[in-house]
């Protein structure tokens, strides 16, 4: 338990990103995701809300206490206050810490604009914070605190992302789209502040880190203006394509539904 909670350092040499240590432990966390979210959001699909929303409450939960004691598990190894200020729910997948109990515990289009924001960027943030995370993966051992704590709130936050679309509960609405807008960019705002004050890299703002967002980085020579900004709009240009995909299949089903009245 020592080795796995990193207490008094890893005797492992982490085995590094696409090393087959990795892909098989997030290989399973996916498949995990995959048939739970299938699953659970069809037998709930024509239940009610509150029914429907159970799932997603035990979602909140289990999410942000991981996260908790993964925290605690840092003040006990004495880096308490060097990891809380590296920790703070500001990564774009991070950002599910808050907005999937939002989902679950808000009411009105609070919860309407959490529960969009968590099917749109959910999966997403499950996928770069497993699949794609190589900084941490190239940093400690797969089975440590960090990479195993990390890969169970990712995944969970990729199901709760599939659970919310399955099982029906995204609503998409037109008029909830600036709300969720909204909450991103109160984030990337928070995110930019924080960065400046602690001189770190929330939400990948000031440099790709081994991410995907490397590509931008590069593309850009490091540009920092252009690099923030070219992070942002990939934001809004994702925003756009998901809604437009969503509305394009939605309308399909409605037409292949009159034609079947018909």
């Amino acid at each position: 338990m020592r080795e796995f909670l990193g207490i008094g350092g890893y005797e492992r040499t982490p085995e590094g990103a696409l090393s087959w240590q990795h892909l098989t432990f997030v290989g399973l966390l996916m498949a995990a995701m995959l048939v739970c979210a299938i699953v659970l959001g069809l037998r709930n699909r024509r239940k009610d809300e509150k029914t429907k929303n159970r799932v997603l409450i035990v979602t909140a939960i289990l999410i942000d206490a991981i996260e908790i004691f993964k925290l605690v598990v840092f003040c006990a190894r004495g880096e308490g206050l060097r990891e809380m200020r590296t920790n703070l729910p500001l990564f774009l997948c991070s950002i599910q810490l808050i907005t999937i109990p939002l989902a679950a515990f808000s009411r009105g289009r609070l919860r309407e604009a959490a529960l969009d924001f968590v099917f749109l960027f959910g999966l997403l943030g499950g996928l770069l914070g497993t699949v794609g995370a190589f900084q941490n993966y190239n940093a400690y051992p797969v089975l440590g605190i960090e990479n195993v704590a990390s890969g169970l709130t990712h995944s969970l936050a990729g199901f709760a992302s599939l659970y919310i679309g399955i099982s029906g509960l995204a609503s998409m609405k037109k008029r909830n789209i600036p709300l969720t807008c909204g909450i991103l960019f109160f984030f990337v705002a928070a995110a930019l502040i924080a960065n400046a004050a602690l001189d770190y890299n929330y939400m990948f703002l000031r440099r790709g880190d081994g991410t995907p967002y490397d590509i931008l980085f590069n593309l850009v020579g490091g540009n920092p203006v252009l690099y923030p900004a070219g992070v942002v709009a990939l934001f809004v240009l994702y925003i756009a394509a998901f809604y437009s995909v969503f509305y394009l299949i939605e309308r399909k089903k409605s037409v292949g539904s009159m034609e079947a009245v018909r």
